[in-house]
């Protein structure tokens, strides 16, 4: 099914497409949540702080996967709201075959570079091995990870944010059920809980890419290039800035990894831990974000900038909705959620951890207003404005970690997110008033 949003009421339109992403999130931080939850409970400490040693290099890998995903879908949307769908399959055709060979290319770069990163980032002694483990597992995946998100994105570009969240729920409660069996009766420790990912997403991403080819022969269009330069350097413009921000946050969550990593196992457990319930929270209102991102890209490429301003308040107000209870669970139940991971001995982990939601959380309302402003920015193809608010954001938490951490410990690493989110969303809110973006 696919959804034309440059007509009707811009806040049902939003709802709609936005709920079932919202559900897609859920399930996929679930599945997240639930090997760190394996590994603390069933393995140890240290097994949760390596796969949260690996999590930030992940990040890089996933990076890239969302950027490509990102600038294919603002085409896609701009296409398709324009009504040009000869050209929509061009640029599809040509953004899955750019995957395929970057995930391939990207392979074989992390084989070779993973075992010299973790030892740049000074990961401990006693959690390498099971990092590197994790690593080489989840870097054989690569090519499934981002088959995922190009046919996510398509579907969400094609205002179908239902058919993703099917193979999603599938996908999650099959790594479930794999972690459980593989690290509890099979005893294979860390390593279990990254076979359990690669299986579970292999088989969503496979699924996803049939299912996807079969939507697509349903829309009659005149012939088209199965590649396109031209449609490659279209893509690009949106999927380099894409990359380099979202690769420019995951080095900067490197370096802030290797801080960490010097307070120890515990801390790096802690860290791994605070990342993943701030992750689980601002991913989930983020799907207003992504939503509006395809809804100002529809109508933008069918020239309705009005229509992306009513856009952008209602999914504000949507985001309020999400983060409320987030925010009352984390201020009221910080170390009972934490408590959830880890064994009751691990005092120092939910005490760290708890110290982090406390300083976080409340700065999910400052949050809201640069992910929505940076969303229509994104939507409209101003990536210039776009990559300014997520550069200062991070360059600003990166220092203020180098500086803070030596000084205050781990909270002064705390303290850096809520600052680096509020001068990045004075800037993007500034750029989303200046009016630029509505010239697509």
């Amino acid at each position: 099914m696919v959804t034309d949003m440059t007509e009707g009421s811009p806040s049902r339109l939003l709802w709609k497409f936005s709920i079932p992403i919202l559900f897609s999130v859920i399930f996929q931080q679930l599945y997240s949540i639930v090997d760190s939850i394996v590994a603390g409970k069933f393995i140890g400490d240290n097994a949760l702080a390596a796969v949260g040693a690996s999590y930030s290099i992940t990040m890089i890998f996933m990076a890239v996967a969302t950027g490509l995903n990102g600038g294919s879908s603002v085409v896609i949307s701009q296409l398709f709201g324009g009504r040009l769908f000869g050209r929509m399959k061009e640029a599809i055709s040509t953004a899955l075959i750019t995957v395929f060979i970057t995930s391939i290319s990207l392979s074989i770069l992390g084989f070779l570079l993973c075992k010299p990163i973790l030892r740049a980032l000074q990961t401990p002694q006693e959690i390498f091995s099971d990092s590197m483990l994790y690593l080489n597992i989840y870097i054989a995946g690569l090519i499934f990870l981002f088959l995922y998100n190009i046919c996510t994105g398509i579907f969400t570009a094609l205002g179908d944010s239902r058919t993703p969240l099917y193979f999603l729920i599938a996908s999650s409660l099959g790594n479930i059920g794999l972690d459980l069996l593989f690290v509890i009766v099979f005893k294979w420790g860390v390593a279990g809980v990254a076979w359990a990912t690669f299986i579970a997403q292999g088989m969503a991403s496979v699924l996803a890419f049939i299912v996807l080819l079969k939507r697509l022969k349903k829309i009659e269009t005149e012939p088209y290039l199965r590649f396109s330069t031209s449609m490659l350097r279209r893509i690009s413009r949106i999927a380099i800035p894409s990359i380099l921000q979202a690769s420019f946050v995951s080095v900067g969550s490197v370096l802030i990894q290797g801080i960490v990593n010097g307070f120890g196992p515990a801390t790096i457990a802690s860290f791994s831990l605070a990342i993943k319930l701030n992750t689980f929270a601002v991913t989930s209102f983020n799907t207003m974000a992504s939503g509006l991102s395809s809804f100002a890209a529809q109508n933008m490429g069918a020239n309705k900038p009005e229509r992306v301003k009513k856009g952008f308040r209602a999914s504000l107000v949507m985001a309020v909705c999400i983060i409320i209870p987030f925010l009352l669970g984390y201020l009221l139940f910080g170390p009972q959620i934490v408590g959830i991971f880890v064994e009751d001995s691990s005092v120092e982990v939910i005490q760290c951890t708890t110290q982090f939601l406390y300083i976080v959380s409340p700065f999910y309302f400052v949050l809201m207003f640069k992910l929505m402003g940076d969303s229509v920015l994104r939507g409209a193809g101003q990536m210039k404005q776009f990559m300014v608010t997520t550069f200062s954001d991070l360059i600003i938490r990166v220092i203020l970690c180098y500086i803070l951490a030596p000084m205050l410990g781990i909270m002064g690493i705390w303290l850096s997110w809520p600052i680096g989110w509020t001068i990045g969303t004075v800037l993007s809110y500034a750029f989303y008033k200046n009016g630029k973006w509505e010239k697509l």
